[in-house]
């Protein structure tokens, strides 16, 4: 990319941003915030988890952001008997009788991680070197990923038969846990229009990867006031027990707290709602507007707390105040 200053960075962020909602709502009818969600994690380079029950277009929705984004895609179904090596590759002998690694399907620029808590704990961390590190590791050699690289993994809340919880370790890698519910009544007329007749929509790419890392680097360089840090790391704490900063709610209702990688996705998630939003500089709203898709998965409730009917969107909510 031609060189420009963040400020006019800023300005054609928020014009490509606007251009790809546009492109992918030829497609998705409706979700907004899951829309904005997404992209955001990508602009920030984290990873998000998808949650949803079956048939809400999870899978479409990042297949329809992968074809606007002109990045390579590949859909891993995360099933009971797959293998580490079904997702990073293997080693096999050619004609010459040599070792040589056929890559995997992680080797793409987005990763659509299908039903991800399908797949016992030993297939899930092959992932988790990929989604942390760039990287992975076969047969005692590192191969290193494209770039951009995101996973972007799905779950289905209901159907607990046959799944494997996600470790708090995986948990924590994603940036957004990302609630997709149903459709409005106007929102599901228009699905099934558009899915019940002939049309076909092409969508055109409107960033590449250059562009992308261009923006996620953009995002980085942006200026935070100090009370906006203060502000973030304070929220992270109340969730803590026996932290100078510990809400009586977090004594009352929670096991655990947010680590610091939620005080670091804060930070990086206010300055990209910022951006997006033609500011050159995140506030005190920004952090509460991401607070949400960032919390939900790193705090844990107690049996208490599910008792009394204590969610934890209101948890966070009475942390906010």
């Amino acid at each position: 990319m031609e060189k420009i200053s963040d400020k006019d960075g800023i300005d054609l962020l928020v014009k490509k941003y606007g251009e790809l909602k546009s492109e992918i709502h030829k497609v998705i009818v409706g979700q907004d915030e899951v829309v904005q969600q997404v992209l955001m994690s990508i602009f920030s380079n984290g990873h998000s988890l998808l949650v949803g029950v079956p048939g809400l277009a999870k899978t479409l929705l990042i297949q329809t952001i992968s074809d606007s984004l002109g990045l390579s895609f590949k859909r891993i179904q995360f099933t009971p008997d797959l293998m580490p090596s079904d997702i990073v590759g293997s080693e096999i002998l050619d004609e010459n009788r040599s070792f040589k690694f056929i890559k995997g399907p992680v080797f793409a620029n987005i990763i659509l991680a299908d039903e991800i808590n399908r797949t016992p704990p030993k297939t899930q961390a092959a992932l988790l070197e990929a989604m942390q590190e760039k990287q992975v590791t076969a047969a005692g050699h590192r191969y290193d990923l494209d770039k951009p690289f995101f996973v972007l993994a799905t779950q289905n809340p209901i159907e607990q038969e046959g799944t494997y919880p996600l470790p708090e370790a995986q948990l924590d890698r994603f940036m957004f846990n990302i609630w997709v519910d149903y459709p409005s009544f106007e929102e599901e007329i228009s699905i099934v229009k558009n899915t019940t007749s002939d049309l076909k929509v092409k969508l055109n790419p409107i960033l590449n990867g250059e562009e992308i890392i261009y923006f996620q680097n953009l995002i980085r360089r942006i200026p935070v006031p100090d009370a906006v840090y203060d502000y973030a790391v304070k929220l992270v704490s109340k969730t803590r027990k026996n932290s100078a900063m510990t809400h009586e709610l977090t004594t009352k209702y929670l096991d655990w707290g947010a680590g610091p990688r939620a005080s670091q996705y804060l930070i990086i998630g206010a300055k990209c709602y910022a951006a997006i939003r033609g500011k050159y500089s995140p506030d005190i709203e920004d952090v509460k507007a991401v607070a949400y898709p960032i919390l939900r998965h790193r705090i844990v409730r107690n049996y208490r707390a599910e008792a009394e009917g204590f969610t934890v969107e209101k948890i966070i909510s009475e942390l906010m105040k």
